[in-house]
């Protein structure tokens, strides 16, 4: 019994490591650019137009997403949300893509 648990933990661990990028990771940035406005955009807005991505939720309340824009040739440029304690845009930034 106790090899039948382990096992079965083991397998859903490895089904977490290996499974899909989160939905809505990337996003063209010319949509990003002109729905998330800082200080209106909510979280449930952001999840209604592109659906979940990486994020990483602090202590202090405030998260910070990342969204990724096609730059082609298998290049990406980053959207980076900060989101306050709210669930409000406080900040917006858009990093270019790394240099080949």
């Amino acid at each position: 019994m106790k090899t039948c648990a382990l096992l079965l933990a083991a397998l859903l661990l490895a089904g977490c490591a290996t499974g899909p990028a989160p939905p809505g990771t990337q996003v063209a940035a010319d949509r990003l650019a002109t729905t998330v406005v800082p200080g209106r955009t909510t979280k449930a807005e952001l999840l209604a137009a592109f659906g979940n991505t990486k994020s990483v939720v602090f202590d202090s309340g405030f998260e910070v997403w990342v969204y990724q824009s096609p730059a082609g040739g298998e290049r990406f440029a980053e959207y980076v949300i900060l989101i306050d304690p709210r669930g409000v845009v406080a900040k917006a930034r858009q990093r270019p893509p790394a240099a080949p």
